[in-house]
């Protein structure tokens, strides 16, 4: 596609303008913010040619342009600017030198974060556990009716979980009920172990005293451990977008964030096409919606991935720049190799 410096100008101010103000932009408009000298025909010439190119449109109630769903995607690719200021690097390196936070409190606290410094809406993906196979299972008592179990598969992801048994349960019990499962369940893959557990149950129950409360406390933590993690936060944001003002639109978009198996069909549905922005980076626009999505990891075999979600007048270099930049805060929390994100990653935390 050819394209004049001065119509990439244009144009770019174009987006950046409608997306600040969610208005047409028309040539006055543009006279204002250009900065430097070009008459009002000429600005309107361009205007059309950059229509002609698909990449701008008019709308029925203006005079002014808004960019189309293939000049938006132009922008990511040729013209967007992504930089953090200081100010907010420094605060996301804040938030998470605080404290030694678990993989779940990571995905809550990404999510969260992102929705309130973009103000749209975030969805945080974390591993998915199902496909790995358990490693080794440790059991360690608190007190009589509490235990802290430790769940680790073979790709080293680990997992913390808190019993409570409401009843007294022996420290014989514990010990066997490790020695147990380690001896009956490892080399079982995560999705496998619940069904797994039932058919050991006659075992548990002929050598635990308590093997009842055990049995369910574990079968509660496989079953938690197998589920993905998702965190949504910020669907609030939505009703703040002119692009949502209609009602049955709205709750169908609520509808497939609340689930995350629609969510997936949603983003995954043929003909939508994903745009590479980098090496970790995409976006996907899905009618008048578009996800931003990164990758981070977890460990060398692990990855997560940080999505917003948003009209297709998001302020993309400001949500592409943050994205990129938690992910390397999220991958230093867990001490990620950054070999794996290249030296672009390197580059760009400096």
């Amino acid at each position: 596609m050819e394209i004049t410096q001065r119509q990439k100008i244009i144009f770019k101010t174009i987006v950046e303008e409608f997306t600040r103000c969610a208005e047409p932009v028309g040539s006055k408009t543009l006279m204002e913010l250009l900065d430097f000298p070009v008459s009002s025909a000429t600005i309107r010439n361009e205007m059309a040619t950059l229509e002609k190119l698909g990449l701008l449109e008019k709308t029925h109630t203006s005079s002014g342009r808004i960019p189309s769903q293939k000049g938006y995607r132009y922008y990511v690719e040729h013209l967007m600017e992504a930089d953090l200021d200081a100010s907010t690097k420094n605060a996301l390196q804040q938030v998470f030198s605080e404290r030694h936070y678990s993989l779940e409190e990571v995905v809550q606290k990404s999510c969260d974060i992102l929705s309130h410094m973009t103000n749209l809406t975030s969805v945080v993906l974390g591993p998915d556990s199902r496909h790995q196979t358990l490693q080794h299972v440790q059991l360690i008592p608190i007190n009589n009716q509490s235990a802290v179990a430790i769940i680790v598969t073979d790709q080293g992801h680990t997992e913390n979980k808190v019993f409570q048994f409401g009843t007294d349960v022996s420290m014989q019990d514990i010990q066997n009920c490790t020695d147990l499962l380690n001896d009956q369940l490892v080399g079982t893959p995560i999705e496998n172990v619940v069904d797994k557990m039932k058919e050991i149950e006659p075992m548990m129950a002929a050598k635990l005293v308590r093997h009842e409360v055990l049995f369910e406390a574990f079968v509660s933590a496989f079953m938690r451990f197998a589920t993905e993690k998702v965190a949504v936060s910020g669907r609030s944001n939505m009703l703040y977008q002119p692009e949502f003002s209609d009602i049955n639109k709205l709750k169908q978009m609520m509808r497939i964030l609340e689930n995350g198996n629609l969510f997936h069909q949603w983003t995954d549905q043929e003909g939508n096409v994903a745009i590479q922005i980098g090496e970790r980076n995409e976006l996907l626009q899905i009618g008048d919606c578009s996800v931003l999505t990164t990758k981070f990891h977890y460990n060398s075999d692990e990855e997560g991935q940080l999505m917003v979600v948003g009209p297709n007048r998001m302020q993309y270099s400001k949500v592409v720049a943050l994205m990129d930049y938690m992910s390397n805060v999220i991958e230093d929390v867990f001490g990620t190799d950054k070999n794996k994100g290249g030296a672009n990653d390197e580059q760009r935390r400096k």
